[in-house]
Order: C-alpha cells, then structure tokens, then sequence
C-alpha cells in the first residue's frame, strides 16, 4: 500500500462522483473526459491554484496545512469517515522516510477487560483490532459467532469469515452489506496505519482469493462504524437483529469494543436467552457433564 497511490486513487475517486451540479458549479455541457469534477473546478472551490491541487493528488499530502485538508474536504463534500481518512493519508505523508513497515505485534486484552466482558452476561460482547481479528470474547458472543469459531484454525478474523467462508453468506442475511463494512473498515485502518504487516498481508491474501473483496477494495470507500443494527441468522435460534454500539479503548489504542443488544421483550431478547441457554449446553457437553435439553436448528428464511 503506496502512500501516494492511495491518495491518488482516494482523491480521484471522491472527485469522480460529484457532478457539477451537486458542487453548485454551472455545467455548459459537452463531453467532459473524467466523470465527476475537474480538478481545475476542485482547486476553485477548495481556493487553492489548479497546480497546488493537482500536486496533492498526485500523492503529495506531505506538508499540506490543516486549513488547506478542511478545504479539499469541503470541496469534494467528504464526510466524517472521509475527512478523518484525508488527515491519515496526510499524516502518513508526512512521516516519509521515518515510517517503516513494522512486524506483526502481539495484542492482548487485559485482564480487567476480559473480567468486564465475560460480567456481560445478557450481550454479546467481544475486542477488536483493527485487522477485525478477535481477541478476547464472552460466552454468549462466542455462541453468537458460533459459525466463525466452529471450524477456525488460527484466530478468528470477521474480514476473512466474511470472505472466504461460504457460511457467512447465510449468516448475514444482508451480506453485500457485511462485506462493504468490512472493507471499508479495513481500508479505514490503513489509512490510519499503514505500515502494520500484519494488515498489509491480511489484504493481500484477501485480495488474492476473493474477487468481492478486491472489487470493493479498488472503491477507496471508508467508514465509521460506531453504532446501528446487524442482522444474523443464527443456525440454532434463528433471525437476530441486534443493535451494535462500537467504543474505541482509550487505554488500549487500536482496540474497540462491540457490544449487542435487543429491546426489552422483543423476539430478539427471547433469542438471546436461548441462545445462552445452547451456550451453556455446549459447554456441559464440552465438560462431560449431562447435557440440558438442546435446541433445533432453525432452517434459514429466502
């Protein structure tokens, strides 16, 4: 991932899909070469000269002020997932030669985390890096993502469950969706660090296998994925959707925690309780101890 590639192709791409008309710039017809904006009409509304604007996207953020970021910005009508991604692209601009590619660091949770997670007894709960790899989980989160640990090898990544295992199409019903968050989670991340290995080969081997992945890949879309609703179908209980609340630990730079909730008596709560409940069966079982009476796969709806 070329720091100035990925500035070209983020800035060529936000600039192609504003037409004239959205920017309020008078269009006098003809056949324009590139879709969206002129650079030359970016510069304008940005207040910087056409050779200063063609000079960033060409890749060179390196030293561009903060006001002039605001502007290209306001210009190409960024929003707040975008802006922030514009500023990471700067800032690794910026570093130049003193960046380097780092190897991959372990990430642990720290126990008081871990304590707090499995405490949550009623909501799925899990930690996150950046990569989308798991790193810590509490019970009935591992049952929710039962199909993702089932059969895993090596630690559990949403991006790669998402792509290369077939069962994730069924598990999230709206798997277009699922896919396009996850990469513009991934493509979110490096922007903010671009120089972990780690990441650097998760989207190569992503790029590799699944052709959904590098076609959403090549979009340059980014996101902010804080708060809103996942839908599932759970093989055991069924339909769930649940909303999510996703918090970045100020003490544990890098890492998120998401949580999962149902309203008070919805189906969803119901769900959840039995879903606890195959949880606590699967570990009896697991223990050697009797089992509790299980529950029958729900067959998935369309």
């Amino acid at each position: 991932m070329d720091n100035r590639t990925e500035i070209r192709d983020f800035l060529a791409s936000r600039r192609a899909r504003i037409t004239p008309d959205q920017a309020g710039l008078p269009d006098y017809g003809g056949n324009r070469r590139v879709p969206g904006l002129r650079r030359g009409e970016v510069a304008s509304l940005a207040g910087v000269s056409i050779e200063y604007y063609t000079r960033l996207e060409r890749g060179n953020l390196a030293g561009a002020s903060d006001d002039v970021l605001e502007a290209v910005a306001r210009a190409l009508q960024l929003d707040e997932a975008e802006r922030e991604h514009l500023f990471d692209l700067a800032r690794a601009a910026s570093a130049g030669g003193k960046a380097r590619r780092r190897p991959a660091r372990k990430q642990t949770v720290r126990p008081s985390l871990q304590a707090i997670l499995h405490g949550m007894t009623g909501s799925p709960a899990f930690v996150r890096n950046g990569r989308l790899d798991i790193l810590a989980i509490n019970n009935l989160g591992r049952a929710l993502y039962s199909e993702a640990f089932g059969r895993a090898e090596q630690q559990v990544n949403l991006a790669r469950f998402c792509f290369l295992d077939p069962r994730a199409r069924t598990f999230y019903p709206a798997w277009e969706d699922s896919a396009n968050t996850t990469v513009a989670l991934l493509r979110t991340e490096a922007g903010r660090d671009p120089y972990d290995k780690a990441l650097q080969d998760l989207i190569g081997e992503l790029s590799t296998r699944s052709d959904e992945f590098r076609i959403r890949w090549a979009a340059h879309n980014v996101r902010l994925h804080r708060t809103g609703l996942k839908h599932f179908h759970h093989p055991v209980v069924g339909r769930l959707d649940l909303a999510f609340d996703a918090m970045d630990l100020a003490a544990d730079p890098g890492l998120t925690l998401t949580a999962y909730s149902a309203q008070p008596g919805s189906a969803e709560e119901d769900a959840l309780k039995l879903l606890a409940s195959w949880a606590a069966s699967q570990e009896q079982t697991a223990a050697g101890l009797p089992r509790q009476a299980t529950l029958e796969p729900k067959p998935a709806k369309g």
